[in-house]
């Protein structure tokens, strides 16, 4: 399958429906042996963590929030917690995938955008995900935190968009 990285210019802009084009996008592809991996990513795109199986039965959730960790044990642990996470259909603006020396990882980095009561937001996501026999039982992610429209602007303003 492949994998398409992009790279918004003016992210704020074109979340909020501005000038609006993706101005300067980059584009790479690559594949994946990890099905498993492509299903947990359509999930988080569609806000269908609910009817997701993409994790073993005794799946480890080590999330580090702002200001924040957190743990979840078990497939449905884990899908009730991704259910708050990922409530709303979205998209990858940023997607990179890395594999992980020895086959049964991945790394996955993304920033994501979605609508959320009629307010653009975004969050900038790491996860280091281990598969095992086609199901996740092991993510380790970290999360910058959820941005809406007027913070994404002042991180643009601030030359960090």
């Amino acid at each position: 399958m492949s994998v398409v990285f992009c790279q918004p210019r003016d992210a704020a802009t074109w979340l909020q429906g501005g000038a609006g084009t993706m101005a300067g996008t980059q584009r790479e592809a690559t594949m994946t042996d990890k099905p498993v991996i492509e299903k947990f990513l359509h999930a988080i795109e569609t806000a269908n963590i609910p009817g997701c199986d993409a994790w073993s039965a005794d799946a480890t959730l080590d999330a580090t929030v702002p200001n924040w960790r957190l743990h979840a044990d078990g497939a449905d642990a884990i899908r009730a917690e991704y259910a708050r996470w990922f409530a709303d259909p979205a998209r990858f603006d940023e997607l990179r995938r890395y594999p992980v020396e020895g086959g049964s990882a991945e790394v996955i980095e993304y920033t994501l955008s979605w609508t959320e009561n009629g307010v653009p937001h975004a969050g900038h996501h790491l996860h280091v995900l281990t598969v095992r026999d086609d199901r996740i039982v092991s993510d380790m992610v970290f999360c910058g935190g959820r941005w809406p429209a007027a913070l994404l602007a002042e991180m643009e303003a601030a030359g960090a968009g």
